[in-house]
């Protein structure tokens, strides 16, 4: 099969044919503003960006046993491009596949898919239950008691920020920032404040 970018329409219809579980495809969206967000910063393309973003986790939910290299193999038989391939399974560097990121895409990918985590979860304990006054100081907070969100692996963050030489507080502000434009979509606009 010939290699061609496919639309955000079919990633999407693509990413819900292997995925049922809403609080995977409200991540699976999270990570694609932050893919998107951080190329529009830095002058990247933009689709690929968000693209990848929004599958990066295609077979997670039926195939966690065989994560990246399933989703891999599934790209490969819809004909994606091999750069997006690459850049899908080097998020699971370290964890379950030996291609480290060498792309600044595939450093981003890598550091706020667990970093995504971290804000929706600090997110979610606000009395708004909302993305839209999370701070990155709130998150910074959240980062050093181990036992919450305990399922965001920090290590990977940290190592993601070492490779991208960037500032763990920029990071948390662009996750932020990024979260907010799509705050309804990943369920994190809250709820409106009650009138006393």
């Amino acid at each position: 099969m010939t290699e061609r970018v496919p639309t955000r329409q079919e990633a999407l219809a693509l990413l819900r044919r292997y995925n049922e579980n809403e609080a995977l495809i409200k991540h699976a969206l999270a990570v694609e503003a932050v893919m998107r967000y951080w190329a529009r910063k830095t002058g990247q393309d933009e689709e690929m960006w968000g693209l990848i973003g929004l599958v990066h986790d295609l077979d997670y939910e039926q195939f966690a046993d065989q994560h990246c290299h399933k989703s891999a193999e599934i790209l490969r038989e819809h004909g994606w491009p091999e750069a997006y391939i690459r850049a899908v399974l080097s998020h699971g560097w370290g964890i379950c596949t030996d291609v480290e990121p060498q792309t600044e895409l595939e450093k981003v990918l890598y550091t706020m898919d667990e970093l995504t985590g971290l804000v929706a979860a600090t997110a979610l304990v606000r009395p708004t239950k909302s993305v839209m006054d999370v701070k990155a100081k709130s998150v910074r907070k959240k980062w050093k008691e181990k036992s919450f969100a305990a399922g965001v692996n920090r290590e990977v963050i940290e190592k993601g920020a070492a490779m991208l030489g960037a500032d763990l507080t920029v990071l948390i502000e662009d996750a932020v920032a990024a979260m907010q434009e799509v705050a309804d979509e990943i369920g994190l606009k809250g709820a409106a404040p009650e009138r006393q």
